[in-house]
């Protein structure tokens, strides 16, 4: 693509659309020329809160334009597919939100279908692109705190205040699907691929009350979930994930704990702390300072060089893949109590 605009058309109109359109505005570049929701009065105001000139109900519309070049799809999981694979169809770049899909046949065959129409396919893990995520991998890669022994991965919320996250005819799972991929990208970013899995589900809160007063009862999906990974390069991580925390993480929280030093991302000493003398030279904990950036800027930056091709594209599709495979091991495993092995994917891109 050319140093033009980049003209984008955005699919749901949900509430991580918001992190889609006001990122891509931030990173600038690109216009987003059109959005499509299934409520009207909710894609018209989301229209008009950021700007956006257009919109229609039916996401097709967009992908038979000719004026859009890449779309950003924000739909729940079980819709991914069919509107992913049109995309492709259509020639459209796109931009996916995770969980990838509901399955992982669901996500093979998105590849499948965006390889061989020849567009390009990013998931859109936001955790991956914050300052102290970005800090961090460079830190561990470099070489400068030695070997990393364990990390200790946090991914807690109140829980979703939308129905249809706790409609198993909708969402693809629960916690673990929701949240907690999330927490198993960056592990794996960071750590390499894990490779064996021990966990523990729980469904604790079978009745819920959402904030406009709906009830729902006979929940049936999980909402803890404890599991234990130990990486192909031996690394040990404990990682818990909640949709019951009332006070939540802040996106999460990550100890890493390595032979010459520890450091710990958005925890109690802020979004990102170090204690590791030879890097920092104090004996103490240091606050490293980190890049001053709208939230999502840089996401959407690297994801519309990746269109102009200026930077080569991610393999974050065979990335979220892979993060399937240990969501599957973790339901394996919670069900049968015995460690589950994760097979690797060819081509994703570990932290290796």
């Amino acid at each position: 693509m050319s140093d033009d605009p980049i003209r984008v058309g955005a699919i749901g109109a949900g509430d991580i659309s918001a992190y889609h359109l006001a990122g891509i505005e931030a990173a600038g570049g690109a216009r987003v020329q059109v959005i499509s929701g299934r409520r009207a009065d909710r894609v018209a105001a989301t229209a008009e809160r950021f700007g956006v000139p257009e919109y229609v109900t039916d996401y097709l519309e967009i992908l038979g334009r000719d004026d859009i070049d890449a779309v950003v799809i924000a739909t729940p999981e079980r819709t991914h597919e069919p509107i992913a694979t049109a995309a492709a169809a259509a020639g459209k770049a796109i931009l996916l939100q995770k969980p990838v899909a509901e399955s992982i046949e669901a996500c093979e065959r998105i590849i499948a279908a965006t390889a061989n129409a020849g567009v390009d396919l990013q998931v859109s893990f936001m955790h991956r692109f914050f300052e102290e995520t970005v800090y961090a991998r460079d830190l561990i890669q470099s070489g400068k705190l030695g070997t990393v022994f364990s990390a200790r991965m946090r991914n807690a919320t109140p829980g979703p205040d939308a129905g249809w996250y706790y409609n198993p005819e909708i969402a693809a799972g629960g916690v673990v699907w929701c949240l907690g991929v999330h927490g198993i990208d960056l592990v794996q970013h960071l750590f390499g691929p894990i490779g064996e899995v021990n966990a523990r589900c729980a469904t604790m809160m079978p009745q819920r009350t959402l904030a406009d007063g709906t009830e729902l009862t006979d929940i049936a999906i999980e909402d803890h979930a404890l599991a234990l990974y130990r990486t192909v390069d031996g690394v040990l991580v404990s990682h818990e994930m909640s949709l019951c925390e009332l006070s939540g993480t802040e996106r999460f929280l990550l100890e890493i704990y390595a032979e010459k030093g520890t450091m710990q991302l958005r925890g109690p000493r802020g979004n990102l702390a170090i204690h590791a003398p030879e890097v920092t030279g104090v004996d103490d904990w240091a606050s490293p300072d980190l890049p001053d950036a709208a939230f999502g800027a840089r996401q959407h930056a690297h994801w519309l060089d990746i269109l102009r091709g200026r930077v080569h594209s991610d393999a974050s599709a065979l990335d979220a893949l892979a993060g399937l495979h240990v969501v599957g091991a973790i339901l394996a495993a919670a069900e049968s109590g015995e460690t589950v092995n994760v097979p690797l994917v060819e081509g994703a891109d570990y932290a290796r």
